[in-house]
């Protein structure tokens, strides 16, 4: 294949990804990989990093996917991955795509039903990893006294109106008059 004759799209792990892109870049849309990592699957295949991902050949393609799904298999250090130590499984795995999100709800709803301390922090929308909450991080959760708004208007003919206020009328906006003795 020429400079110029790339295929347009490239499926990697279930990912469409333009061909006309860089390979570090082009591996870095995938969810769970980043730069470090994929950088490291382009150095362990010998590919270069500069080149466009459109002129993947298949095989490169296949390998690529193989290095991604199983990192530990292409003698990855454990440190690498996303998720060492699963607590269900107790293997080091590296997760992608969907299963990101997927697994990080399992865990908060864990730690939730457990009642662990980070579970109540997560409940309550605060900070769960220690950091300083009485100056800082004051835009989302529930830390201090909330600042009380105005008072509501009270609505036209309500109950607990004054007559004078709830319905104004003739009379009400004429004087009085006055009692002679």
């Amino acid at each position: 294949m020429s400079t110029q004759e790339y295929r347009h799209i490239v499926r990697i792990v279930g990912n469409d990804i333009p061909g006309e892109r860089k390979m570090l870049v082009g591996l870095t849309q995938i969810k769970g990989i980043g730069y470090n990592f994929a950088t490291a699957i382009l150095d362990t295949l010998k590919i270069n990093t500069n080149s466009n991902i459109g002129n993947l050949t298949e095989e490169n393609v296949q390998a690529i996917e193989k290095l991604i799904t199983d990192p530990v298999g292409g003698n990855f250090p454990t440190w690498f991955l996303n998720r060492r130590k699963d607590i269900e499984t107790g293997a080091n795995l590296h997760l992608l795509t969907s299963d990101i999100p997927f697994t990080l709800r399992n865990d908060i709803e864990r730690e939730r039903i457990t009642a662990s301390w980070r579970g109540y922090r997560h409940l309550s929308g605060l900070k769960v990893r220690g950091q300083r909450t009485r100056t800082s991080g004051r835009k989302g959760g529930a830390v201090g006294v909330a600042k009380g708004g105005m008072a509501a208007p009270a609505k036209k003919g309500s109950a607990g109106a004054p007559a004078a206020v709830a319905a104004p009328t003739a009379e009400a906006a004429a004087p009085a008059p006055e009692k002679s003795e």
